[in-house]
Protein backbone atom coordinates (compact mmCIF):
# COMPACT_ATOMS: atom_id res chain seq x y z
CA UNK A 1 0.00 0.00 0.00
CA UNK A 2 2.77 2.51 1.03
CA UNK A 3 4.66 2.10 -1.97
CA UNK A 4 1.68 2.21 -4.40
CA UNK A 5 1.49 5.62 -2.52
CA UNK A 6 4.88 6.63 -2.80
CA UNK A 7 5.37 5.84 -6.70
CA UNK A 8 1.89 7.87 -7.23
CA UNK A 9 3.17 10.64 -5.31
CA UNK A 10 6.69 10.58 -7.64
CA UNK A 11 4.52 10.30 -10.60
CA UNK A 12 2.83 13.24 -9.88
CA UNK A 13 6.38 14.96 -8.42
CA UNK A 14 7.80 14.33 -12.31
CA UNK A 15 4.48 15.62 -13.80
CA UNK A 16 5.03 19.09 -11.79
CA UNK A 17 8.41 18.98 -12.49
CA UNK A 18 8.44 18.36 -16.60
CA UNK A 19 5.34 20.81 -16.81
CA UNK A 20 7.82 23.47 -14.26
CA UNK A 21 10.57 23.36 -16.95
CA UNK A 22 8.54 23.70 -20.13
CA UNK A 23 6.70 26.48 -18.44
CA UNK A 24 9.88 28.14 -17.60
CA UNK A 25 11.49 27.39 -21.24
CA UNK A 26 8.35 29.36 -22.66
CA UNK A 27 8.85 32.21 -20.07
CA UNK A 28 12.67 32.77 -21.10
CA UNK A 29 11.71 32.87 -24.41
CA UNK A 30 8.82 35.53 -24.08
CA UNK A 31 11.28 37.03 -22.10
CA UNK A 32 13.66 37.04 -24.63
CA UNK A 33 11.92 38.14 -27.43
CA UNK A 34 10.42 41.21 -25.68
CA UNK A 35 7.66 41.40 -27.49
CA UNK A 36 3.97 40.45 -26.60
CA UNK A 37 2.79 40.82 -29.84
CA UNK A 38 5.07 37.60 -30.79
CA UNK A 39 4.77 35.63 -27.75
CA UNK A 40 2.80 36.16 -25.19
CA UNK A 41 3.70 34.82 -21.30
CA UNK A 42 2.21 32.18 -19.22
CA UNK A 43 1.33 34.66 -16.86
CA UNK A 44 -0.36 36.58 -19.37
CA UNK A 45 -1.93 33.59 -20.68
CA UNK A 46 -3.09 31.93 -17.77
CA UNK A 47 -4.23 35.28 -16.40
CA UNK A 48 -6.89 35.66 -19.67
CA UNK A 49 -7.51 32.16 -19.27
CA UNK A 50 -9.16 32.90 -15.64
CA UNK A 51 -11.03 35.86 -17.07
CA UNK A 52 -12.58 34.08 -20.20
CA UNK A 53 -13.19 31.58 -17.43
CA UNK A 54 -15.60 33.82 -15.50
CA UNK A 55 -17.21 34.05 -18.87
CA UNK A 56 -20.80 31.91 -19.80
CA UNK A 57 -19.78 32.10 -23.74
CA UNK A 58 -16.38 30.26 -23.05
CA UNK A 59 -17.89 27.74 -22.04
CA UNK A 60 -20.73 27.73 -24.76
CA UNK A 61 -17.57 27.90 -27.26
CA UNK A 62 -15.63 25.12 -25.32
CA UNK A 63 -18.96 22.70 -25.32
CA UNK A 64 -19.85 23.22 -29.41
CA UNK A 65 -16.73 22.42 -30.27
CA UNK A 66 -16.09 19.21 -28.32
CA UNK A 67 -19.53 18.10 -29.21
CA UNK A 68 -18.98 18.63 -32.73
CA UNK A 69 -15.80 16.53 -33.10
CA UNK A 70 -16.55 14.04 -30.50
CA UNK A 71 -19.64 13.53 -32.93
CA UNK A 72 -17.52 12.82 -36.12
CA UNK A 73 -14.24 10.69 -33.58
CA UNK A 74 -17.28 8.34 -32.48
CA UNK A 75 -19.37 8.00 -35.47
CA UNK A 76 -15.50 6.85 -37.54
CA UNK A 77 -15.03 4.75 -34.63
CA UNK A 78 -18.12 2.89 -34.79
CA UNK A 79 -17.83 2.39 -38.77
CA UNK A 80 -14.13 1.97 -38.76
CA UNK A 81 -14.63 -0.85 -36.28
CA UNK A 82 -17.59 -2.21 -38.58
CA UNK A 83 -15.67 -2.12 -41.91
CA UNK A 84 -12.49 -3.04 -40.39
CA UNK A 85 -13.86 -6.37 -39.20
CA UNK A 86 -15.37 -6.82 -42.41
CA UNK A 87 -12.57 -6.31 -44.52
CA UNK A 88 -10.38 -8.54 -42.32
CA UNK A 89 -12.77 -11.04 -43.14
CA UNK A 90 -13.75 -10.59 -47.18
CA UNK A 91 -10.34 -10.13 -49.28
CA UNK A 92 -12.61 -8.40 -51.75
CA UNK A 93 -14.09 -6.10 -49.84
CA UNK A 94 -10.59 -4.74 -48.69
CA UNK A 95 -9.16 -4.28 -51.93
CA UNK A 96 -12.19 -2.47 -52.93
CA UNK A 97 -12.05 -0.08 -49.74
CA UNK A 98 -8.56 0.54 -49.48
CA UNK A 99 -8.05 2.47 -52.52
CA UNK A 100 -10.53 5.24 -51.21
CA UNK A 101 -8.95 5.11 -47.73
CA UNK A 102 -5.65 5.17 -49.09
CA UNK A 103 -6.99 8.83 -51.03
CA UNK A 104 -8.29 10.14 -47.75
CA UNK A 105 -5.20 9.29 -45.86
CA UNK A 106 -3.19 10.90 -48.87
CA UNK A 107 -4.91 14.06 -49.26
CA UNK A 108 -4.09 17.03 -47.36
CA UNK A 109 -6.58 18.15 -44.41
CA UNK A 110 -7.09 21.86 -45.42
CA UNK A 111 -8.27 20.28 -49.28
CA UNK A 112 -11.35 18.28 -47.93
CA UNK A 113 -12.23 21.31 -45.24
CA UNK A 114 -12.46 23.64 -48.60
CA UNK A 115 -13.66 20.83 -50.64
CA UNK A 116 -16.76 20.67 -47.50
CA UNK A 117 -17.06 24.33 -47.63
CA UNK A 118 -18.70 23.79 -51.10
CA UNK A 119 -20.93 20.49 -49.91
CA UNK A 120 -21.83 21.00 -45.84
CA UNK A 121 -22.90 23.51 -43.69
CA UNK A 122 -20.72 25.31 -41.50
CA UNK A 123 -21.66 23.68 -38.22
CA UNK A 124 -20.92 19.71 -39.99
CA UNK A 125 -17.60 20.60 -41.43
CA UNK A 126 -15.58 19.83 -38.17
CA UNK A 127 -17.33 16.77 -37.60
CA UNK A 128 -17.29 15.52 -41.18
CA UNK A 129 -13.47 16.06 -40.90
CA UNK A 130 -12.98 14.04 -37.75
CA UNK A 131 -15.10 11.60 -39.58
CA UNK A 132 -12.30 11.79 -41.89
CA UNK A 133 -9.49 11.25 -40.12
CA UNK A 134 -10.21 9.00 -37.95
CA UNK A 135 -11.87 6.18 -40.05
CA UNK A 136 -8.92 5.13 -42.30
CA UNK A 137 -6.80 4.57 -38.78
CA UNK A 138 -9.79 2.60 -36.75
CA UNK A 139 -10.05 0.34 -40.13
CA UNK A 140 -6.99 -0.09 -40.34
CA UNK A 141 -6.05 -1.12 -37.59
CA UNK A 142 -9.17 -3.40 -36.92
CA UNK A 143 -8.37 -4.89 -40.26
CA UNK A 144 -5.09 -5.91 -38.71
CA UNK A 145 -6.33 -7.39 -35.64
CA UNK A 146 -8.72 -9.33 -37.49
CA UNK A 147 -5.59 -10.85 -40.46
CA UNK A 148 -3.13 -11.48 -37.31
CA UNK A 149 -5.93 -14.28 -35.65
CA UNK A 150 -3.89 -17.10 -35.97
CA UNK A 151 -4.85 -19.33 -38.32
CA UNK A 152 -4.73 -22.33 -35.94
CA UNK A 153 -7.34 -20.81 -33.46
CA UNK A 154 -9.75 -20.60 -36.28
CA UNK A 155 -9.48 -23.49 -37.92
CA UNK A 156 -10.41 -24.89 -34.15
CA UNK A 157 -13.49 -23.29 -34.20
CA UNK A 158 -14.22 -24.80 -37.59
CA UNK A 159 -13.76 -28.54 -36.27
CA UNK A 160 -15.66 -27.50 -33.11
CA UNK A 161 -18.54 -25.45 -34.62
CA UNK A 162 -18.48 -22.00 -32.68
CA UNK A 163 -21.05 -20.20 -33.35
CA UNK A 164 -19.94 -16.62 -35.23
CA UNK A 165 -21.25 -14.94 -32.47
CA UNK A 166 -18.85 -16.64 -29.96
CA UNK A 167 -16.07 -16.38 -32.68
CA UNK A 168 -16.48 -13.04 -33.01
CA UNK A 169 -16.39 -12.24 -28.79
CA UNK A 170 -13.96 -15.60 -27.59
CA UNK A 171 -11.66 -15.42 -30.32
CA UNK A 172 -11.50 -12.38 -32.79
CA UNK A 173 -12.04 -9.23 -29.88
CA UNK A 174 -9.63 -10.39 -27.67
CA UNK A 175 -7.12 -10.20 -30.68
CA UNK A 176 -8.37 -7.07 -32.37
CA UNK A 177 -8.57 -4.86 -28.63
CA UNK A 178 -4.96 -3.69 -28.83
CA UNK A 179 -4.79 -2.64 -32.19
CA UNK A 180 -8.06 -1.24 -31.62
CA UNK A 181 -6.63 0.70 -28.08
CA UNK A 182 -3.65 1.52 -30.42
CA UNK A 183 -5.70 3.42 -33.00
CA UNK A 184 -8.33 5.36 -30.81
CA UNK A 185 -5.56 6.92 -28.76
CA UNK A 186 -3.96 8.16 -31.99
CA UNK A 187 -7.21 8.74 -33.72
CA UNK A 188 -8.59 11.17 -31.04
CA UNK A 189 -5.41 13.69 -31.02
CA UNK A 190 -5.67 13.55 -34.94
CA UNK A 191 -9.41 14.04 -34.55
CA UNK A 192 -9.08 17.38 -32.72
CA UNK A 193 -6.52 18.66 -34.32
CA UNK A 194 -8.05 18.85 -37.55
CA UNK A 195 -11.62 19.88 -36.00
CA UNK A 196 -9.92 22.36 -34.55
CA UNK A 197 -8.37 23.12 -38.09
CA UNK A 198 -11.65 23.06 -40.00
CA UNK A 199 -13.46 25.42 -37.56
CA UNK A 200 -10.73 27.86 -38.40
CA UNK A 201 -10.90 27.75 -42.03
CA UNK A 202 -14.75 27.46 -42.08
CA UNK A 203 -15.10 29.83 -39.52
CA UNK A 204 -17.72 27.63 -37.86
CA UNK A 205 -20.08 29.57 -34.82
CA UNK A 206 -19.36 28.93 -31.48
CA UNK A 207 -16.53 27.38 -32.22
CA UNK A 208 -12.79 27.30 -30.50
CA UNK A 209 -11.11 27.69 -34.41
CA UNK A 210 -13.63 30.96 -34.90
CA UNK A 211 -11.58 32.48 -32.11
CA UNK A 212 -8.28 31.04 -32.67
CA UNK A 213 -8.57 32.97 -36.24
CA UNK A 214 -10.20 36.38 -35.12
CA UNK A 215 -6.84 36.40 -32.43
CA UNK A 216 -5.15 36.38 -35.38
CA UNK A 217 -6.84 38.94 -37.38
CA UNK A 218 -6.68 41.46 -34.54
CA UNK A 219 -3.20 40.61 -33.56
CA UNK A 220 -4.44 39.52 -30.16
CA UNK A 221 -1.49 37.19 -29.21
CA UNK A 222 -2.60 36.72 -25.57
CA UNK A 223 -5.80 35.41 -26.59
CA UNK A 224 -4.20 33.06 -29.40
CA UNK A 225 -2.03 31.51 -27.05
CA UNK A 226 -4.82 31.59 -24.17
CA UNK A 227 -7.04 29.43 -26.88
CA UNK A 228 -4.41 27.67 -28.11
CA UNK A 229 -3.57 26.21 -24.41
CA UNK A 230 -7.48 25.72 -24.10
CA UNK A 231 -6.72 23.56 -27.18
CA UNK A 232 -4.15 21.37 -25.50
CA UNK A 233 -5.42 20.69 -21.85
CA UNK A 234 -9.02 19.65 -23.81
CA UNK A 235 -7.28 17.39 -25.67
CA UNK A 236 -5.37 16.16 -23.38
CA UNK A 237 -8.31 15.06 -20.81
CA UNK A 238 -10.26 13.81 -23.34
CA UNK A 239 -7.55 11.13 -24.01
CA UNK A 240 -7.20 10.57 -20.34
CA UNK A 241 -11.16 10.45 -19.74
CA UNK A 242 -11.93 8.62 -23.04
CA UNK A 243 -8.76 6.04 -22.77
CA UNK A 244 -9.99 5.40 -19.28
CA UNK A 245 -13.15 4.36 -19.68
CA UNK A 246 -12.39 2.09 -22.60
CA UNK A 247 -9.59 0.56 -20.47
CA UNK A 248 -11.85 0.27 -17.83
CA UNK A 249 -14.68 -1.21 -20.13
CA UNK A 250 -12.30 -4.08 -21.57
CA UNK A 251 -10.86 -4.68 -18.25
CA UNK A 252 -14.40 -5.61 -17.01
CA UNK A 253 -15.14 -7.52 -20.35
CA UNK A 254 -11.40 -9.78 -19.83
CA UNK A 255 -13.08 -10.39 -16.13
CA UNK A 256 -16.16 -11.42 -17.60
CA UNK A 257 -14.53 -13.66 -19.91
CA UNK A 258 -12.49 -15.06 -17.29
CA UNK A 259 -15.46 -16.17 -15.34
Amino acid sequence: MKSSINNRIKKIARTVFVLAFWVLIWHIVAVAVGKPILISTPYDTVKNLVLLGGEKEFYVIIFSSVLRILTGFFVAVAIGTLLGIATGKIRLLDEIISPLLSVIKATPVASFIILALFWLTKESIPSFIAFLMVLPIIHGNVSEGIKNTPNELIEMTKIYNVKPIQKLTKLYLPNILPYFLAGFKTSLGLAWKAGVAAEVIALTKNSIGKELYEAKNYLETVDLFTWTLTVIVISMFLEKVLMMTVNRFTQKRKRGSAK
